[in-house]
């Protein structure tokens, strides 16, 4: 039955059905993006979305008339960056849902409706993307901070920097933001996989119109980002989990220090050897610690979605 709806979702045919169009906010937000909104928005309307703001960075170009000319609300953006667009969006969106897209041309509308399907079970349904048109150098990046996100995280996301997602209102306004660029979409998604329920969906991604903003710059801010993220979320078992590392020196130490025992015929304990043990014990318990600092934070997320959900 769900596969059955599924197919039926992919092609257009339940989740306006059985998810009011109405209640989900199209937001885009925009910074010189003249050559791509405007197509952008017809195959909105196409597929049925009446709710579309436009969040502009204070483009030089004539993206907030073509928009306004095409019938979305635009709203001047406060804060830099991406973040701050988000940011004044969540403030100002009044449905219970709001579907977070970029306004390149990238990513196509009729995906909505994949991400629509699971909006009642989530916090955010995020779309991770088909790579055909990400070039390798993105490719590479980005499962660069996939992985990096994922092993500090502890959760197992495909696309965290994907830009189209779908956010629950509520949830969203719980996130006390304070990225200031494309790193927005990694703390949205480790806030709400800290107090919330994310899921993914796969979309297609097209060949974007328009100027590339994304550098290797903003690759190498993302992934520092998420270090800071997580010892924000998940503090226990963050430096737990670095200090775990010494497990490897001190084993290596420590087998040296056998090998030379061996060899040598040496005898007692050197101050190479009180190292390789120290370290040994550090990480052993640091290791523990973070086991037991990951089943809290699962417990404590356990107790939040049961308290929300009596509420």
């Amino acid at each position: 039955m769900l596969e059955k709806l599924y197919r039926s979702a992919v092609k257009g045919e339940t989740a306006g059905k059985v998810f009011p169009l109405s209640d989900v906010t199209i937001v885009i937000p925009t910074l010189n993006e003249a050559a791509g909104i405007g197509p952008l928005m017809d195959e909105l309307r196409a597929e049925g979305y009446e709710n579309i703001m436009v969040i502009d960075g204070y483009s030089k170009d004539e993206t907030a008339e073509i928009a306004r000319s095409k019938g979305a609300i635009v709203i001047p953006q406060h804060g830099a960056g991406k973040a701050g667009a988000l940011k004044t969006a969540i403030e100002n969106v009044e449905t219970p849902y709001l579907l977070v897209m970029d306004g390149d041309y990238t990513y196509d509308p009729k995906d909505i409706r994949k991400l629509l399907l699971h909006c009642t079970n989530y916090d955010e349904v995020i779309g991770f993307r088909d790579s055909t048109n990400i070039s390798p150098i993105h490719r590479l990046g980005n499962k660069a901070i996939n992985l990096t996100f994922n092993l500090l995280m502890n959760v197992g996301l495909s696309d965290v920097c994907s830009g189209m997602y779908l956010l629950r209102t509520e949830a969203a306004r719980m996130l006390h933001l304070r990225s200031r660029g494309f790193d927005v979409e990694v703390e949205i998604a480790a806030g709400l996989c800290s107090i919330g329920k994310v899921t993914e969906v796969p979309i297609s991604y097209r060949k974007r119109i328009g100027r590339e903003k994304l550098t290797w710059r903003e690759g190498f801010k993302i992934v520092s980002s998420i270090v800071g993220l997580a010892r924000a979320y998940n503090p226990a078992f963050f430096i737990a989990t670095l200090a775990s590392v010494l497990l490897l020196p001190g084993f290596i130490i420590t087998l040296m220090d056998l090998y030379y025992r061996y060899a040598y015929g040496a005898t007692g304990l050197t101050g190479t050897s009180w190292i390789g043990l120290i370290f040994i014990i550090i990480g052993m318990n640091s290791f523990s610690l973070a086991t037991m600092a990951l089943l809290v934070k699962r417990w404590e997320k356990s107790l939040t979605m049961t308290l929300r959900e009596r509420r």
